[in-house]
């Protein structure tokens, strides 16, 4: 089962001192995406970044999964996650 992390949260079991290593790295338009790999915990993981909403998301992947899951990180998501633009807008007017 795939995890979903906003970007600001560390994963279970990584100390911000323990960073991933960046197997590859990909922007379309504001669209960043980043394949990663945390070698002590052998995970690996899909970050996606927008930086004209600020919306993303990180989603483990399975190993013979990485490459598919870089290329098409929405793909991997859970169903909530392809949408972050409307949450962020409507969270945008509660304020």
């Amino acid at each position: 089962m795939h995890q979903l992390r906003t970007s600001s949260e560390t994963a279970p079991g990584r100390s911000p001192r323990e960073p991933s290593r960046e197997l590859a790295q990909r922007e379309t338009g504001s669209v960043e995406v980043r394949l990663l790999w945390d070698a002590e915990a052998d995970r690996v993981e899909i970050s996606l970044h927008d930086s004209a909403t600020d919306a993303g998301f990180q989603v483990d992947v399975a190993p013979g999964d990485a490459l598919d899951a870089f290329y098409h990180p929405y793909a991997y998501a859970p169903a909530h996650a392809t949408a972050p633009r409307m949450v962020e807008a409507e969270e945008a007017h509660d304020d």
